[in-house]
Order: structure tokens, then sequence, then C-alpha cells
């Protein structure tokens, strides 16, 4: 049982760690009403009222702050897996929320196509420079919708939604117990996490600068670049986060191995994305693809380069 102390401790804590999230999860939340109350009024999301990237951080947005509210609750009524449970909550209400919104619809001057539409072009492009791009027909990102494009979106949505509420869990626990022998692995897990997230709402408003074309300007690259390495690197140590203390090869080996493999994934929902083909991060040997595999030497680089960072942060926090 807990204590007096450790009860106010218990719910201020979480008390604080909701206010956060709403905090957060303000301009998303924002994003929501303005969708619904222009299907009220209208029918449709008329495109100049169109809020940028309505999906999937909206949901992701609905679905952490469910989990949070319920958090404490599962921590004192189940004894094993709170987080997992709490984890599950999260993704159905995710999933739930971003397939009803993805089924909305907005008008681009007369053609109304669901949002989910909509939503694949702005991924090559950013919101402003959609408006103004002088579309051909043998452009290469021009092609049918296919939802397989949803594949990196999903997956941003999955990572965010579980590293946040495993650093939110774990610095619970470590405020409930005073127990703070995974702190420093808890506070580079949030980095990461925080360093992740930030990448996302950059990527919101800008697109990362991208122009619609394969061939992308050198800042595009490297934003593109690290954002790949970032997103391998969180789910790396969020692995490793679950492995402290056990065996060198598994300790280390295996958040190793996700980060590598989560960038690789990254690049093949990219490649869905783009028909078969991946952004050209820039011109020579180094960004040419290699024939049978698509990816450049530049791109196995920055696999490589997600999983021996994974590697080298698991390796620190087991010595």
């Amino acid at each position: 049982m807990m204590s007096g102390i450790e009860q106010r401790k218990f719910r201020l804590y979480w008390l604080f760690a909701l206010l956060g999230t709403l905090a957060v999860s303000g301009y998303p939340i924002y994003m929501g009403f303005k969708v619904i109350r222009s299907m009220a009024m209208y029918g449709f999301v008329p495109q100049r009222n169109y809020p940028k990237y309505i999906i999937p951080y909206t949901p992701v947005a609905i679905a952490v702050i469910v989990a949070v509210c319920l958090m404490p609750l599962l921590m004192k009524k189940l004894k094993k897996y709170p987080l997992l449970a709490a984890s599950g909550i999260a993704l159905v209400v995710f999933f739930m929320t971003e397939l009803l919104f993805e089924q909305k619809v907005i008008v681009n001057g007369t053609l109304q196509t669901k949002l989910e539409r909509w939503q694949m072009f702005m991924c090559y492009v950013s919101p402003e420079t959609y408006q103004t791009r002088n579309w051909r027909a043998v452009d290469i990102l021009i092609g049918e919708y296919s939802p397989t494009f949803k594949i990196h979106f999903y997956m941003i949505s999955v990572v965010l939604i579980l590293t946040i509420l495993s650093c939110l869990y774990g610095f619970g626990q470590m405020v409930l117990t005073g127990n703070k022998k995974k702190q420093k692995a808890l506070v580079i897990q949030a980095v990461c996490s925080t360093l992740f997230l930030g990448l996302c709402i950059f990527a919101c408003f800008t697109a990362f600068f991208r122009n619609g074309d394969l061939l992308v300007s050198p800042v595009s690259a490297v934003l593109m670049g690290v954002f790949f390495l970032v997103l391998g690197v969180t789910v790396g140590t969020y692995a490793g986060s679950f492995l402290l203390g056990k065996k060198k090869g598994i300790a280390v080996g295996i958040p190793a191995a996700v980060g590598a493999l989560t960038t690789l994934a990254m690049y093949i929902g990219e490649m869905c994305l783009l028909s078969g083909n991946l952004y050209l991060l820039g011109r020579g040997f180094w960004f040419t693809s290699i024939p049978g595999i698509v990816l450049a030497p530049v791109d196995l680089l920055i696999i490589l380069a997600a999983g021996a960072v994974s590697y080298g942060i698991s390796r620190m926090l087991n010595k």
C-alpha cells in the first residue's frame, strides 16, 4: 500500500503529465475540432480551411490523452503489465479515430475526395507548395491513389504513442517506488522521443521543404536523413529499455537490430508512397540507387547508423 505522501506524489505527477500532454496536443486537437465543425456546417472541409496534417496527429493526440487518463488506474489495478494495457488501449483508440477521420472529405476546386487521398499528396510537398506546383502527367509522384502510402504514417504514429507512454510510465514508476535504477535510460529515451516528436511537428509545417521532385535540396536531404536516423534510434532505445540487465547479446544486439530494421521499414514505407522509388538525397555514386534494391549507398549508411547508435546507447546503459 502507498503512504499518503506517495499517493500525493503519484497523483501530482500524473496530473502534470496530463496537463503537459494536453498542452502539447493543443494544436492537433484544435485541427480535429476545425474539421468536425466544417463537416457539420458544409458536409465537407473546404480546401482553404484544411488544417495541416490532421491525420495522423489528431488521432495520436487523442490516443495518448486517453491512455494518460487511464494509466494511474491501470497501475493501481493491474499487478502486471499496466504499460502494455495502456499501450494497447491507446493503439485501439488511435486506429478507430484515424479510420474515422480518413473518411472525411475535402473539396479541391470542383473535385471532392476523401481526406486520406488528399493527405497522400501532402506527403510529397508542403501544403503551401502544393497550391503553386505545376504538376506534369509524367511526374513520377503523380499516380493512382494507393492505401499503402499510409505505412509510414501508421509507423510514425505507433512509435510516437508507444515511446511517449513508455517514458511517462517509467518516470511514474520512479516517482511511485523511488527506484532510480532506470533513470539514465529514461532520460535518454525521453530525449530521443522528444527529438523525434519535434521533427514530426516540423515536417507538418514544412514537409522538409520538398518541392515534389524526387531529387531534393541539400537542406531537405539532411533533414530527411536525420529524421530516419532519429526514428531508428528512438525505437532502438525503446526496445532496449525493456532489456536492461539482460545478457549482453540480448541487451545490446536486439536494440541495434530493432533500430536498423525500423529505419529500413520506414524506407519501405517511402517506397510505397513513391510508387517503388525513393527520394534522391543528392547526385553521384553515393546517392544513386543500387540496382535491384532501390536503396542508395547513403540510405544503407543511414540504416546502419541507426543500428550503430542504438548499439552504442544500449552498451553504455548496460555497463
